[in-house]
């Protein structure tokens, strides 16, 4: 039996990209009240949207373990592993197990959802838009606790720092599983293109205090 080593298994832009929703999304609910922070609530959301893009691009042509094909499961795969889990006898994949991939796909969904209802409710104050907005990021909040406590329970279950692993891209697993390259030039090209979208954005008006203030009085009627 081939013995199990630290091999690379989550490449740099896979890893990339998880931090960076991370720090957009945390952002993006600290500033989502008042309009002092209009400008960088926008941006943060719209960098949102430009990663799942992205990272839906990632998921048909990118490395074995970040394809869609390699972690989404259907509901008979899914139950499965949860059964398994209560019994203590889990088959632990190299990849994201299938209810870790279930959280996945709800993120990346409602994090269109939250951005678009946003959008449509700048543009045309609508108050229900406003209330979708708002649901679907607290949905969004709920699924990222849910997902958190998850790779606890899956870290002490497999008696290893799965977070650690999303930041040096290594996991235990056999020498034959390992994926060949980072993907380090991948990964810079999207740490440039979002830095330099935030740099536009703070040139933008979105960033002028009174550009808020008008966003606020034209929807100032959804706060009676």
């Amino acid at each position: 039996m081939q013995a199990k080593d630290k091999v690379l298994v989550w490449d740099a832009p896979t890893r990339v990209f998880h931090w960076l929703m991370v720090l957009c999304f945390g952002g993006a609910w600290m500033t989502s009240d008042g309009d002092r922070w209009l400008g960088v609530h926008l941006t943060l959301g719209y960098t949102m949207v430009a990663l799942v893009v992205w990272r839906i691009l990632w998921g048909l042509v990118g490395t074995r373990y970040a394809r869609f094909s390699n972690f989404i499961r259907g509901p008979q795969a899914i139950g499965r592993y949860a059964s398994s889990m209560l019994g203590y006898k889990v088959e632990h994949p190299v990849g994201h197990n299938p209810l870790g991939a279930v959280s996945i796909v709800l993120m990346l969904i409602l994090t269109l959802l939250v951005n678009g209802a946003g959008w449509l409710y700048l543009n045309s104050g609508l108050h229900a838009l406003k209330e979708v907005h708002e649901g679907a990021a607290s949905a969004m909040l709920l699924v990222v606790g849910v997902h958190v406590v998850g790779v606890v329970f899956a870290s002490l279950m497999q008696r290893e720092n799965l977070a650690r692993s999303m930041v040096n891209g290594r996991k235990l697993a056999k020498e034959g599983d390992a994926i060949r390259w980072n993907w380090w030039p991948v990964a810079t090209l999207l740490v440039v293109a979002v830095l330099g979208f935030w740099w536009l954005q703070w040139q933008s008006p979105v960033f002028d205090t009174t550009s808020a203030s008008a966003v606020s009085a034209r929807h100032g009627d959804d706060e009676d």
